[in-house]
């Protein structure tokens, strides 16, 4: 247990029975009355936010996330092996829970499992992951790099958007957040 003025960003709350994660929160002290907590909540399943405001000094529940880093080994059809690197043990981790990671994913890949009571929550990439264009148009006379855009479909099969100048085979960094091109990696 703790009080909401122990709140932290990425902290995972117990909330009537379902697992909520702090995004944002701030003490607030209104001329009249007690001190409040406002935060922003994100339910870790359903992926919905919500904004919710506790009274100061109140007692909260924290939920025992356990965040360890696993090696990604390969998807079998219905999920998503992955490996603890200290132990060896393999865990089975279904697609919706991997949800947009699965865009990213190379296998022997390192990733962040969370879990909570033996109950896979959430896998966390690095903010960027280095991949292969695998297929894209090629450029025309006149490309620049203040041009526009063309699709690129990357070696996991994803498509992004990526400048005029990029050909196949090339190494890009991409990030995992919102699909951006961020830049060629130099070899």
């Amino acid at each position: 247990m703790a009080t909401t003025n122990d709140l932290k960003n990425g902290m995972v709350l117990n909330l009537d029975g379902q697992l909520w994660s702090v995004i944002w929160f701030q003490h607030h002290k209104p001329g009249k009355g007690g001190a409040v907590v406002r935060t922003k909540l994100k339910n870790i399943e359903s992926g919905k936010t919500v904004d919710k405001t506790f009274n100061a000094d109140v007692k909260v529940e924290v939920a025992n996330v356990d965040k360890r880093t696993m090696q990604y080994l390969y998807n079998d059809g219905t999920s998503y092996i992955f490996m603890d690197t200290s132990t060896y043990d393999q865990l089975e981790v279904s697609p919706e829970i991997v949800g947009d990671a699965q865009n990213f994913l190379l296998e022997n890949q390192d990733a962040i499992v969370a879990t909570n009571e033996g109950r896979v929550l959430y896998i966390e990439l690095p903010a960027s992951v280095e991949l292969t264009v695998e297929y894209t148009e090629p450029g025309l006379q006149g490309d620049r790099s203040t041009g526009g855009t063309k699709p690129a479909r990357l070696e996991t099969g994803h498509e992004i958007a990526v400048p005029l100048f990029i050909t196949t085979g090339e190494k890009i960094k991409v990030d995992t957040r919102d699909s951006s091109y961020l830049g060629r990696v130099s070899s």
